[in-house]
């Protein structure tokens, strides 16, 4: 009896072992460098839908957690333009999501980031993250906070978390572009040699808070 007992527990043990995890919103701990993301659905400022998924033809995708309020997320939003500009027709475009309570900045509401959209021609979407799953899936704190995801068949691949670079406030002072160098790595199938750096901004505003 007690044989049987041991035989039927390292079976479950085994199981469990070779299970392979399917990634879920809702989860509390953040991605990590070779982590799969799971998809995602968002609303776009032009009220339509957009999914992680129908990027599925893409080399990656730069996931940017934004904001209209923040004075740091102000600073990199011409960056952010033009990262898109310089590498969506490369295969790898900007996705940016706003994170915020807009009760706590009315700046962050949706109409005003319609209004941010439109007044700047972003040539990416922007999207609300109204539950705010997923920027707790992807373990963002600050705005700006930014992901490099890489396609690898059907899903997508964390290569990159941080910031876009070494200045936060002042472009013109920018001297090492880690973005860009991760993107760089990605796009001629070289490993990512800094996979993390610390993003510098404002305070992701969640509710109930």
């Amino acid at each position: 009896m007690k044989t049987k007992w041991v035989f039927s527990l390292l079976a479950v043990l085994l199981m469990s072992a070779t299970q392979v995890e399917t990634p879920v919103l809702g989860r509390t701990a953040a991605y990590t460098i070779g982590e799969v993301v799971a998809d995602f659905r968002l609303k776009n400022t032009n009220g339509q839908q957009v999914a992680l998924s129908d990027y599925r033809t893409s080399k990656g995708v730069i996931v940017i957690f934004t904001s209209n309020h923040c004075p740091f997320a102000k600073a990199y939003e011409d960056r952010i333009i033009a990262l898109d500009r310089k590498y969506a027709p490369q295969g790898v475009p900007v996705v940016a999501i706003q994170p915020n309570d807009p009760a706590a900045y009315e700046d962050d509401s949706f109409e005003n980031m319609k209004a941010r959209a439109a007044d700047k021609g972003y040539s990416f979407p922007y999207l609300l993250d109204e539950t705010q799953e997923v920027a707790k899936a992807f373990g963002a704190t600050r705005t700006p906070h930014a992901y490099l995801l890489k396609r690898t068949g059907d899903r997508f691949v964390v290569e990159y978390i941080g910031t876009l670079d070494d200045s936060p406030q002042d472009a013109g002072s920018v001297k090492r572009r880690y973005m860009e160098e991760a993107l760089n790595s990605l796009l001629t199938g070289r490993p990512v040699v800094t996979t993390i750096t610390k993003a510098v901004g404002c305070a992701i505003k969640w509710k109930g808070l």
